[in-house]
């Protein structure tokens, strides 16, 4: 007896819904693929009472079945992409999975040791990265991926799953995907008298582990600085692994952050005051803990100035050059790399005497911006305690693994795909009639984002998480003139919701609209919007950052 597993779509499909074919009556394939390739040669390998398990919609194991008789030569469905010669396996004994194995539970980075020796040993439905194979249909599983499945449905629900002889299985100690603590970090954040949410909190840690580059924009004095100060306080062993820098008026280049070549001591290097060089230096050295740099009031000098060495390393992954090689003997290395366990956080605040990003900036950051509402106050007046950034030293230090091991996962294929792009695809058209249309480097990041959004709380449905990205990734670099940006807003406001209507008098007029009301889509994206149009309609120009 062997297993396999069943990668097939079932939504949009009547032929997978119900009739002779439906899931867990048949698998059926084409015996060829268009380019008469044999990629469907399993059908031809799998025998009577073997086991399937159902892999749906990309998404999750929904099912399992016995195998009732081998692969029969037959025709396709008219009115289907598969309408030509077919093979056919009849199932019985289906017994739907109550709850279904999430895709995510088994595809994650704590599984990633195991499923890679699987991988190793046979053909998979995954690749390398745990995204999904195009086009493998019928894969075997084998003992030890069974073995998993098991582990999980049993530590998780309680059950074993249906038809998988136990006895045959190897043991696994499974632990349930590990979340950087993110519970443990909301109730110390408490603990030491900082009130945040915890969807802001979720966005903060998703957007770090996205990319290590992270802008916070918004009201001053609502806690954008302190956040970070507090997660760098609570994840680090010790002090020499953040570094809280105030950003000066006066910085025009580098030297700030980097420090310069001593003119009058070749063979000198003089290093900054701020100790930002020795934080990089370590955080090269030590790859297995996580550094922070957080820049505070980052826009008070106009930040490609002196800030464009780390723009270009960022996407380069190549090293800024620190003086000519052999001229320097104090010390500091000739050429300096930024490492992906240095996470570099930036607080901006807007008014007369900051300077405003530029796309290339907003482009390689995800940016978060901090709103205090009525009810927020409330509860902050309500409970309003001292401070204590003392109680989060190092209560997170154990999580920093955990952290580094999220980060460096760059999955890419978040479920519900079909509904992320056409999504993606619509603010794209709009965004490209201010020359704000977003390239492939943001479509990845923003994939990523949905993946470890939905890792970090898998209380989030999607339309939550496609708000959360518009809101981080596509809005903040709309900008511009009544006449330019309104006609856009108006547009990207109807896409908010689930109905179009006249966006401008049941929105954008209504002072009392409730952005949280069933007929948004994207309350958070919504409420930006309608926010820039008001802006751009009383001061005839509107930016996504505000004073």
């Amino acid at each position: 007896m062997n297993y396999w597993i069943e990668k097939t779509l079932v939504s949009g499909r009547p032929d997978r819904i119900q009739g002779e074919r439906a899931l867990g009556k048949a698998l059926w394939s084409p015996q060829k693929d268009k380019r008469g390739g044999d990629i469907y040669k399993n059908m031809r390998k799998v025998n009577a009472g073997d086991i399937v398990f159902h892999f749906i919609d990309n998404k999750e194991i929904a099912g399992v079945s016995v195998v009732k008789e081998s692969a029969i030569k037959t025709s396709g469905l008219p009115g289907t992409p598969w309408d030509r010669p077919a093979y056919l396996i009849e199932l019985r004994d289906y017994e739907e999975l109550d709850p279904k194995i999430d895709r995510n539970e088994l595809l994650n980075y704590n599984n990633k040791a195991i499923l890679d020796e699987v991988a190793q040993e046979s053909e998979v439905f995954y690749n390398r990265t745990l995204s999904l194979r195009q086009g493998a249909y019928l894969t075997p599983c084998p003992t030890k991926l069974v073995s998993l499945l098991a582990s999980i449905y049993k530590t998780k629900y309680k059950k074993d799953l249906p038809h998988v002889n136990s006895s045959n299985m190897i043991e696994f100690i499974h632990e349930p995907q590990k979340s950087s603590n993110l519970n443990s970090f909301q109730i110390d954040l408490s603990n030491a008298g900082l009130q945040y949410s915890n969807k802001l909190i979720t966005r903060f840690i998703a957007s770090l582990l996205t990319k290590p580059f992270l802008i916070l924009t918004g009201l001053s004095g609502s806690g954008k600085t302190k956040l970070a100060q507090a997660f760098a306080q609570w994840i680090c062993e010790d002090e020499s692994q953040y570094k809280l820098i105030p950003v000066g008026a006066d910085w025009t280049n580098r030297e700030p952050l980097l420090g310069y070549p001593n003119a009058l001591k070749p063979e000198e290097y003089v290093k900054p005051d701020s100790g930002v060089l020795e934080l990089i230096i370590q955080a090269n050295n030590r790859p297995e803990l996580p550094h922070f740099l957080i820049l505070d009031e980052m826009n008070l000098s106009i930040v490609e100035r002196y800030f464009a060495d780390f723009l270009s390393v960022m996407e380069s992954k190549k090293e800024i050059p620190l003086f000519p090689e052999g001229s320097v003997n104090n010390g500091v290395p000739a050429k300096l790399g930024i490492p992906q366990n240095l996470f570099i956080i930036g607080t901006v605040n807007i008014d007369e005497t900051t300077n405003m990003f530029s796309p290339k900036v907003l482009d390689r950051a995800n940016t978060i911006e901090f709103r205090v509402t009525r009810k927020e106050m409330q509860t902050f007046l309500n409970g309003a305690s001292e401070v204590n950034m003392n109680a989060l030293t190092g209560k997170g230090a154990a999580s920093a693994k955990s952290f580094l091991n999220m980060a460096a996962n760059q999955f890419s294929n978040p479920t519900d795909m079909d509904n992320i792009k056409e999504t993606l695809i619509k603010f794209f058209g709009e965004l490209k009639k201010t020359g704000a249309e977003f390239g492939y480097r943001s479509a990845l990041e923003i994939l990523r984002l949905i993946h470890h959004l939905s890792v970090l709380d898998q209380s989030l449905g999607t339309n939550e998480m496609i708000d959360i990205a518009i809101m981080q990734k596509l809005l903040p670099k709309l900008h511009g003139s009544r006449r330019k940006i309104c006609p856009v807003l108006e547009t990207l406001g109807g896409f908010c919701l689930k109905e179009n209507g006249n966006i401008i008098k049941d929105v954008f007029d209504k002072p009392e609209f409730d952005f949280e009301a069933p007929e948004v889509l994207y309350p958070l994206s919504l409420e930006k919007i309608t926010r820039m149009h008001k802006g751009a309609t009383e001061n005839g120009f509107a930016s996504f950052a505000e004073a």
